[in-house]
């Protein structure tokens, strides 16, 4: 199989076990709502965030998304609105990344090209992504044409070739403009985990609502002849239901094809489109143009009016549509995805209308809503460490809205003034509601995120020793991790963490014990083994020192001294 080396390989493939793990800090005045349904946001530089997570959720997601640097060579807005510094969306030129690079790869880093450096950013990062995933996970991440196939290889590395499930190609841009090949798509990969645990087929969480709207749809065309009384027949249905049609509710029509909508899906969004006159069938006056014209040129506009599949309204004034049938609403993943990039952008605009410019190139939330839709249902966790403007926890918002499901978002994003006044901002407006750039109220999605920061200092000082200010709940998660590689759910009340794999794990420190027995309970004694929660099987206990002698292995202990056992 082929593989992949570059110039400062061999410094970054084992850098994530080097990155020490951090505490992470939570924000309450940045927080959104007292229930926030287990999503959480964190504002950090994602390597040592993705550590600090670890211990609580190795093993845990169900699905991670990544948008992250294209490696194009454009820089990030700086404040004043020029191209100046770096972003995780778009470059790898930055003095953070630069810094890193001289202390992990060394001398050797000022002869890297940009290529090297985007490889040598990515991996330990895509390393530690793979630790998240649950067994059935996946992992989808964006890129386009420029590390497009550095990206597979690393990929192929980390998580094996055999894991690799399929590309999807989004075809995101219509480019009129001369030149020798237009660049019209960029593409998401997907991995998984161990492909032998997912599902042999994805099927969306809408595709049972779909399969109901077309039986009902052909019911009432075999029963009606009369294009008036089966449209009626229909509206009353569709008035009982629309409730329970979601994503079919703005399906409200009926001909002999099935059941269709109007979409705008002809209109130009952002640039300027094609200009030409459209005539009404009935009044012979031109049509109501869109403010930006139309998406396709004259002759497809053409033919799909003499197939049918576009809808005018009563007059000229009311501009037209096109007719999307239900049967034809996507029932699978497909490799092609068709989906306007631009759109991304008209949404973070429209949530923030003080802002001519919130966030460059955010992506498309019915993208993200298409990926999640597939993949993930009921309480499932999503993962997307590279943050940017929020659009994976507004699609998380989004679906549970529509299909009561609960997923949970865990995001993470570099830039404390983008975490906070672009990636919390917008949640925190969808899940609440917003006035639009319109001036309209739009009502919130509900939904609420922890915020938290890393701890500027790692839970382990200079000489090895854990902090003063640790506390019991943290340090549980921390040796739950390490004794099990999986993260820790428990409540961590107690000095027994759990049980796993048949043995129990117990932890003594930070008085657990309420002080009631040496160094307050943070030494194993006969004295504070017959105080602990009863456990008949294997015991693996961590404490600061061991004075039970032959006595331990007696009662099936297995002791690890802190914080010695747990430089992992």
């Amino acid at each position: 199989m082929p593989t992949l080396n570059w110039i400062g390989k061999e410094a970054v493939v084992k850098h994530h076990q080097e990155v020490p793990f951090r505490l992470l800090e939570p924000v309450p005045d940045l927080a959104c709502g007292v229930d926030t349904g287990g999503n959480l946001i964190v504002q950090g530089d994602n390597l040592h965030a993705l550590k600090a997570l670890l211990p609580r959720y190795a093993g845990q997601v169900k699905c991670i998304y990544i948008d992250p640097p294209y490696n194009t060579g454009q820089d990030d807005r700086g404040a004043d609105g020029k191209r100046a510094g770096w972003i995780y969306n778009d470059r790898v030129e930055s003095p953070e990344i630069l810094e890193w690079l001289g202390k992990v790869v060394g001398a050797e880093a000022d002869d890297l090209c940009r290529h090297d450096k985007w490889l040598c950013m990515m991996y330990p990062r895509v390393r530690l992504l793979r630790d998240f995933l649950r067994d059935d996970g996946v992992i989808f991440a964006s890129i386009d044409d420029v590390e497009v196939a550095s990206m597979r290889l690393l990929f192929d590395e980390i998580f094996g070739a055999a894991n690799r499930i399929g590309v999807i190609v989004w075809k995101n841009a219509t480019d009129n403009n001369p030149t020798q090949i237009a660049s019209e798509h960029e593409y998401i990969l997907c991995y998984a985990k161990d492909k032998r645990k997912v599902p042999s087929e994805w099927k969306a969480s809408t595709l049972e609502i779909k399969t109901r709207l077309l039986e009902v749809g052909e019911k009432l065309i075999n029963e009606h002849v009369d294009q008036s009384a089966l449209q009626a027949a229909y509206t009353k249905w569709y008035r009982e239901n629309k409730s329970q049609l979601w994503p079919f509710e703005d399906y409200k029509f009926i001909d002999g094809g099935g059941v269709y909508t109007g979409m705008r899906s002809v209109h130009n969004p952002g640039k300027e489109g094609y200009r030409y006159d459209i005539l009404h069938p009935v009044t012979g006056r031109a049509c109501q143009q869109p403010l930006m014209g139309y998406r396709f040129p004259e002759e497809s506009m053409r033919r799909l009016i003499d197939e049918g599949r576009i809808i005018f309204g009563d007059d000229e004034t009311k501009l037209v549509e096109l007719k999307v049938y239900a049967k034809d609403y996507r029932a699978k993943l497909s490799s092609l995805f068709e989906l306007d990039g631009r759109i991304g952008t008209n949404e973070i605009k429209a949530i923030f209308p003080e802002d001519k410019r919130p966030f460059d190139f955010p992506k498309p939330t019915e993208l993200i809503e298409e990926l999640l839709s597939f993949t993930t249902s009921g309480s499932d966790l999503i993962l997307d460490s590279f943050g940017g403007s929020g659009t994976t926890a507004n699609a998380v918002l989004k679906l549970n809205r529509a299909d009561g499901h609960s997923r949970r978002f865990i995001l993470v994003e570099m830039k404390d003034e983008i975490a906070t006044g672009v990636t919390a901002q917008r949640v925190r407006r969808i899940a609440r509601g917003y006035t639009s750039a319109k001036g309209e109220a739009v009502a919130g999605l509900g939904g609420g995120f922890q915020f938290c920061r890393l701890s500027p200092e790692p839970l382990f000082d200079a000489e090895g020793q854990i902090r003063r200010d640790v506390t019991f709940a943290q340090l549980a998660e921390f040796v739950w991790f390490a004794e099990t590689g999986v993260g820790y759910t428990g409540c961590a009340d107690s000095p027994l963490l759990g049980v796993h794999e048949s043995r129990a794990i117990y932890l003594l420190y930070n008085g657990i014990l309420k002080d009631r027995s040496v160094a307050g309970g943070n030494v194993l004694t006969g004295t504070v083994l017959d105080m602990l929660p009863k456990f008949a099987g294997p015991k693996v206990i961590y404490a600061a020192a061991n004075r039970m002698g032959g006595r331990a292995a007696r009662e099936g202990i297995t002791f690890k001294q802190t914080p010695y056992a747990l430089q992992v």
